[in-house]
């Protein structure tokens, strides 16, 4: 399985960091959100969850997404699970990381993965960007998740219903989890991403200083 690595240029060891892709691969994207992170002191490490299906280094089109459908629905719980815990493992092997540090970020199919790995890893914080899929099927690893989880979702998101929404954070006090839940009310799905059309700068902002603040804390 390929993946991007970026780090911190000095000093170490660093906390490291999980950093699960949207349904078009390790793109530009994903690989800068990683570049973004290792300037704040990180090792962050994204892993081609599409290994399976698509070639070294696979990129979709944001304008084509019937090319990407095949891969996306190629990832299933097994698969993600998988690549989940090798990712983890090559960042719990290496000396530049604090084994005990270790978190997760995912946007979109990433989401998802962040909250399955939440339920499989002891990561010390977990966060999801707009993790469709989580409810209705993933809803019963709520009791399972290890660390305290950030939920990001845009509140525009015709792709993940209010109601899936709400019911991934009543599964998550039902059973006395801690996490924090935040819905950016004129975000749509993929606002984080800079290179896409629904691109929301003002929401992605405050995302990304939350989720920064998040993982200090």
């Amino acid at each position: 399985m390929g993946a991007y690595v970026a780090q911190p240029e000095h000093g170490g060891p660093h906390p490291g960091l999980l950093v699960f892709q949207e349904a078009f691969g390790v793109n530009h994207h994903i690989r800068d959100v990683c570049e973004r992170f290792a300037a704040q002191g990180y090792v962050a490490i994204a892993p081609e969850l599409f290994h399976r299906t698509a070639p070294p280094g696979f990129e979709g089109s944001y304008t084509d997404f019937a090319a990407v459908r095949p891969h996306l629905q190629a990832v299933t719980t097994e698969t993600a699970t998988a690549d989940v815990r090798a990712s983890y493992e090559w960042l719990e092997s290496k000396s530049a990381v604090k084994p005990e540090e270790i978190s997760c970020v995912g946007f979109c199919l990433g989401g998802r993965v962040s909250w399955i790995a939440n339920s499989l890893l002891p990561l010390r914080a977990a966060v999801s960007f707009y993790g469709g899929g989580i409810a209705p099927g993933l809803l019963d690893r709520a009791a399972k998740l290890q660390a305290p989880s950030l939920l990001i979702w845009g509140g525009l998101d015709k792709h993940i219903t209010p109601e899936h929404r709400k019911a991934v954070t009543e599964a998550l006090s039902a059973a006395q989890e801690i996490y924090v839940n935040v819905e950016f009310s004129r975000a749509d799905h993929g606002f984080f991403c800079d290179e896409r059309a629904a691109y929301e700068p003002h929401s992605a902002r405050l995302a990304w200083a939350l989720t920064l603040e998040f993982l200090r804390s």
